[in-house]
């Protein structure tokens, strides 16, 4: 195991996880093999359990140390990393939902990896912009048709992008309009309610060990029990930074990762980089600091424009980072099997890709300061 300051983290703290992830990297990349042991090893490890409430079967801690947690996987394999935001972001929703029995009924599953958490909410994320509209409707059925006179719904639609739907067993946040009008619901869906349907894993270029595919309900029946939220729009507002800043972590991890492989080149290609590469490291350093401080403090709820700076931010120092390792690992790089070079490269290239995408925040900040000008209020 290297013994490198950057991977000392995952390797002091979860050896045995820090080395499967090493042996596997390459595979949960490239196909679909271990897919359905991903989850019971980040659950071994106790990482699901980071920053949930001792009270309810967590270790404790704060969203702070779970983003620590998934920049640490990331450094070893930042498709581990994308099931671990997936599944531990799943974890907040119910934290910050005020459905307890939902709560009750399904977080020892989760916390103990039996079943995976699928975040779902890219869509509703993206229409809480203004992005685009849900993709699911939700009709009302007649009371009588609820559990105990519940509430009840008949929900159809379709998510074309979801990471961790493992087979094994898989519950799915998704948003969905309500026919009879008022804000939006997200809802808790389970892999085998009637009319779910999941697809054939996508076809990616990398991340093929995450699980990610799509999800179709057809009339499927939900009720009270499965609403995380009646209001989404105001509850997305709270549970965003926790999204973003769980998926930011993945940044950190990757570029930490890069920046290590250039620290371990020969003496003279770390010569020639020595000052970029120790810019980005103090960047990175700080953009970690200014991220975890912002969710910790709620700073992000009232300014989420700091936030998506932030994921731009980062988005380029992965870039460079992955860039300089390339440089100074020269042709070995390019050798199958010498090194995770080119994982990095596809890594670091589904950053600026991943929902809220770079592209879409940066129109959100240029639709922001537009605003701003129009109303006289930019600073």
């Amino acid at each position: 195991m290297s013994t490198h300051a950057g991977l000392h983290g995952l390797a002091a703290s979860a050896p045995a996880l820090a080395a499967w992830l090493e042996a596997n990297a390459e595979t949960l990349d490239t196909d679909a093999t271990l897919c359905g042991d991903v989850v019971p090893q980040l659950a071994a490890a106790g990482l699901l359990r980071i920053g949930v409430p001792a009270e309810l079967g967590g270790d404790g801690g704060t969203i702070g140390d779970a983003i620590d947690s998934v920049a640490d996987v990331a450094e070893h394999s930042f498709a581990a990393a994308f099931v671990l935001w997936g599944q531990r972001t799943f974890i907040e929703y119910l934290l910050q939902s005020p459905n307890r029995g939902l709560r009750e009924r399904l977080l020892p599953a989760l916390l103990s990896g039996e079943l995976a958490g699928a975040t779902g909410l890219s869509n509703a994320m993206k229409y809480l912009s203004a992005i685009e509209p849900l993709q699911i409707r939700a009709a009302n059925v007649p009371d009588t048709h609820g559990a105990l006179g519940k509430p009840a719904w008949r929900v159809t639609g379709g998510l074309p992008w979801i990471t961790n739907l493992r087979k094994q067993g898989f519950v799915a946040a998704a948003a969905a309009d309500h026919d009879a009008g008022g804000p939006p619901s997200i809802f808790a869906i389970a892999h085998d309610a009637p009319g779910v349907t999941r697809s054939d894993d996508l076809d990616l270029i990398g991340l093929r060990g995450t699980n990610t595919a799509a999800l179709q309900m057809a009339d499927t029946p939900l009720t009270d029990d499965d609403r995380i939220t009646d209001n989404a729009p105001a509850w997305l507002v709270r549970v965003r930074p926790a999204f973003l800043g769980l998926q930011c972590g993945m940044s950190v991890g990757l570029a930490r990762r890069s920046l290590a492989g250039t620290n371990e080149s020969g003496p003279g290609a770390r010569a020639a980089v020595a000052d970029e590469a120790t810019a980005l490291t103090e960047q990175l350093a700080t953009l970690r600091t200014r991220l975890k401080a912002g969710v910790a403090q709620g700073e992000f709820v009232e300014t989420p424009a700091r936030l998506f700076e932030l994921r731009i931010a980062l988005a380029g120092v992965v870039h460079n980072a992955a860039t300089l390792e390339v440089q100074t690992g020269g042709g070995r790089g390019y050798l199958r099997g010498l090194s995770g070079v080119a994982r990095r490269q596809r890594e670091a290239a589904f950053v600026p890709i991943v929902t809220p995408s770079l592209v879409q925040l940066k129109n959100q900040l240029a639709a922001q300061r537009a605003q701003q000008l129009r109303t006289g209020t930019v600073s």
